[in-house]
């Protein structure tokens, strides 16, 4: 159940309070560590994709965990376009690139839609995130925002209308468009031959496209969390949610499920999150115990 609390601090008055040594602490960077992360993620993606490559003994059932972690890889490019898990520059761009490709969300296009995102939490007329197609409020819209149906739509859109149609939305600034064109262009040429590949071999089909639409619907869960049910407030302790859940989720997502810590300052990489979390938690006024209980009280919303 969300727990709902009344203390003075919004995110801004708790962050001026810091002392200036623990916000340096707090907002420090480390290549090490992100590189740390991401190889264990990389060997577990690894493991899922040789035992698909070989059909191994009931490879079809290592589609499920393959999808899960190549679509979480959106939490890894959500942090690259804060510029946070890594210290060095090159990495967090590479890294938001070669992301970009694996669940086709072109990353330049996302830095400055997800800034948006951040500058507007919540804000229905301005929330880049609610303008296309808000949240759920019906069963049966719901099931469709799960299948990922809205996802893959967007993005397609999105990328199409960067490559050949005009930019419009306000906060892409006009000097970065022609890096969205050209970035969109070169996805849509890598895409195009991997569907080629498919007449000579069915590899793409099931370590790529079937494992990323069987994983979406979970990261669609886990997304719906961070500010559904939230009040359209300017306190980002309160228009977004953290949701506490077990290591391996928050392995999974970059500690993100530190939602409210993350908005309320973006500048704390995933690694230093929990220890902002122990600053931040007596002044969170959205939370869940676990996504299983935010979907309950979702659902228990939409059936009203």
């Amino acid at each position: 159940m969300s727990a709902q609390r009344d203390h003075s601090l919004d995110h801004t008055g708790l962050v001026k309070s810091l002392p200036p040594e623990t916000k340096a602490a707090l907002t420090a960077r480390s290549d090490a560590v992100g590189l740390r992360h991401l190889a264990l993620y990389l060997a577990a993606l690894a493991a899922c994709t040789v035992g698909i490559a070989l059909q191994l003994p009931y490879w079809p059932l290592l589609m499920l965990p393959q999808g899960v972690l190549l679509v979480f890889l959106f939490t890894l490019s959500h942090e690259c376009t804060h510029k946070t898990p890594f210290r060095s520059a090159w990495m967090n761009e590479a890294a938001g690139h070669i992301c970009a490709l694996a669940i086709a969300l072109p990353f330049v296009w996302f830095r400055y839609f997800h800034l948006a995102h951040h500058k507007f939490t919540n804000d229905p007329k301005r929330d880049p995130e609610l303008e296309q197609g808000g949240r759920p409020e019906t069963l049966g819209s719901w099931i469709k925002y799960l299948s990922g149906w809205g996802y893959w739509k967007g993005v397609a859109q999105t990328i199409w209308r960067n490559a050949f149609g005009t930019i419009t939305a306000p906060y892409l600034p006009e000097r970065r468009h022609a890096d969205m064109r050209l970035e969109a262009r070169l996805l849509l040429a890598v895409y195009a031959a991997a569907l080629l590949s498919l007449l000579v071999s069915l590899l793409v089909l099931w370590l790529w496209i079937v494992p990323l639409l069987i994983g979406q619907p979970a990261l669609r869960a886990y997304l719906l969390a961070e500010h559904g049910l939230c009040p359209p407030v300017a306190n980002m302790l309160e228009n977004s949610r953290t949701t506490f859940t077990t290591r391996l989720v928050r392995f999974l997502a970059w500690n993100m499920p530190y939602h409210a810590e993350h908005h309320a300052f973006p500048n704390v990489p995933f690694h230093q999150l929990p220890a902002f979390h122990a600053i931040t938690q007596d002044h969170l006024k959205s939370t869940s115990n676990g996504y299983r209980e935010f979907t309950a009280n979702y659902m228990k919303q939409l059936t009203r």
